[in-house]
């Protein structure tokens, strides 16, 4: 029987979209996570009610050697996601936040180089490794930024923009993407980096410092206030989960031609939206806007970041599928659905689930 396909990170809310697509199309997956994320329970139950068997999980850390070496020995491909994935966390414990972030993916590097396979390797970086892009003037307009770069206005952020670590956070995932993309350039191995923008969709525990399409969405749904650092006016690109998993089979798929190349990935130019204009998408679903609060700016908080997804369009064929509007009104659908039960929504209210 052909080997699993290994996400590391898959009980979370990107690893469990994809796994459940691998997994409707019959193909084993062994999930590789320490379930230290709030609410990532739910995403393992929810795959092992649907897919049984198909799918296997493992509880180890992919900090340790042993465990990955276990986890890879019959890989046929491989998504990196795990990842501790907030600035603010990463100020309180950088440490920490290296070696999830820098360490861990050069244990499952050093573990792929020395199976000598040639296994796949998807891995999600970020827009952060750009800096908070302070170099990019910006001007107002209405309820978003826009750049006053006409390439950029056009097209947003490109791959070739100066690197500019800001944060731990941006240290150490800056520090894996750097890794990977010389793993694949020293020793040959077929690793592809995604940095991507803002991703939502089912199974998103959003919080205030990741996942905030979601957030803000589960605000609204269990009547609190929403707070946004900054003016509100801060732009992204936002990306549907059923388009990243797309994107993420081709890339795996093309892995060997697409080796070493770093890609941008989110909704691109089509699908922007400032938090702002979110709260009024949210208005249109729910019936009625978010309360909201404003505090000062976080370190690191760009206030304009699109990405130019052309070229790995260009290597692929893939497109963005689905446009915010409809994908918040999904989203929104299945948090409902999901969270407003009466047990769900006092969970949410007392910070459990």
């Amino acid at each position: 029987m052909k080997g699993p396909v290994l996400i590391c990170g898959g009980a979370g809310f990107i690893g469990t979209n994809l796994a459940a697509r691998h997994l409707s199309m019959g193909q084993r997956v062994l999930v590789l996570d320490n379930m230290s994320r709030a609410g990532v329970e739910r995403n393992m139950e929810s795959l092992r009610r649907e897919y049984g068997s198909l799918v296997e999980f493992d509880a180890g850390d992919v900090r340790d050697q042993r465990t990955v070496r276990r986890c890879i020995r019959e890989a046929t491909s491989v998504y990196h996601f795990a990842a501790q994935t907030a600035v603010t966390t990463s100020l309180v414990s950088p440490r920490d936040d290296f070696e999830i972030n820098a360490l861990g993916t050069l244990t499952l590097l050093e573990e792929l180089r020395l199976s000598g396979k040639q296994v796949p390797l998807v891995f999600t970086s970020t827009n952060k490794v750009y800096g908070n892009l302070d170099k990019l003037a910006v001007r107002r307009n209405g309820s978003r930024y826009e750049p006053q770069h006409p390439g950029v206005l056009a097209n947003g952020i490109g791959e070739d923009w100066p690197l500019d670590f800001h944060s731990p956070y941006g240290c150490s995932k800056g520090s894996a993407d750097q890794y990977v993309l010389d793993y694949a350039r020293t020793f040959g191995l077929p690793n592809v980096v995604f940095r991507m923008s803002c991703i939502y969709g089912p199974h998103q525990c959003g919080t205030e410092d990741q996942g905030w399409v979601a957030h803000f969405l589960i605000q609204s749904l269990i009547e609190k206030p929403v707070t946004i650092y900054g003016d509100g006016c801060q732009v992204r690109d936002a990306l549907y989960a059923e388009d990243l998993v797309n994107a993420m089979l081709c890339a795996s798929r093309n892995a060997p031609s697409l080796a070493g190349q770093a890609f941008n990935i989110g909704g691109g130019i089509r699908n922007t939206v400032s938090l702002l204009e979110l709260l009024d998408l949210i208005a249109e679903v729910e019936g009625a806007r978010p309360d909201v609060r404003f505090e000062d700016w976080r370190i690191g908080d760009q206030r304009y970041y699109v990405s130019d997804t052309r070229e790995f369009e260009r290597a692929t064929g893939w497109q963005p599928r689905i446009s915010v509007r409809e994908g918040v009104r999904r989203l929104h659908s299945w948090l409902t659905t999901t969270y407003r039960a009466p047990a769900a929504q006092e969970a949410l209210r007392q910070g459990v689930a």
